[in-house]
């Protein structure tokens, strides 16, 4: 990744951040998106298949809230460490690949996230925050994060065979 890419990212991160409780605003939004694109993540969370994404018992639900505050902190934590210490990002990233994966999370799930994720900024942020180039540069982000959790994905999955 380029420093423009990065630095693209972390700016349209920041304005985030200064957003009220944007952890639990961002990753609840999010989560919405993901269990409307890809229903099978709901199970991930003890949710039916059928349940309504944005139906009280989920909204509301301490597990939901609590994980959708993890995510986002979790995604400020690997932008934060892009650039001088992307080596240990990336050990980080395949080690929370693998854990995922006792969880059920396939990597088939990874791009809808990506997807989700995107429209969370664009909904969340002002009007005209995500720029096609700032789109460019969460796709590009997002999909080299992504990438380092599913090959620890597969690492785990070609030991336990």
């Amino acid at each position: 990744m380029s420093y423009v890419t990065i630095s693209m990212v972390m700016d349209t991160w920041e304005s985030m951040r200064r957003i009220k409780n944007y952890e639990e605003v961002a990753g609840a939004k999010l989560f919405q998106k993901l269990f409307n694109q890809c229903p099978e993540a709901k199970t991930l969370f003890g949710f039916p298949i059928d349940a309504d994404a944005n139906s009280h018992e989920v909204l509301s639900s301490k597990r939901f809230l609590m994980h959708a505050s993890y995510l986002i902190q979790m995604i400020d934590t690997a932008l934060n460490m892009l650039g001088p210490d992307y080596e240990l990002l990336t050990d980080i990233l395949l080690e929370l690949g693998a854990k995922h994966v006792r969880f059920g999370v396939k990597p088939d799930m990874f791009p809808v996230m990506g997807l989700c994720l995107i429209a969370t900024l664009e909904e969340t942020l002002e009007d005209g925050a995500i720029t096609p180039a700032a789109k460019r540069a969460w796709l590009e982000t997002y999909d080299a994060l992504a990438a380092d959790m599913i090959r620890g994905q597969k690492e785990v999955r070609r030991s336990s065979k």
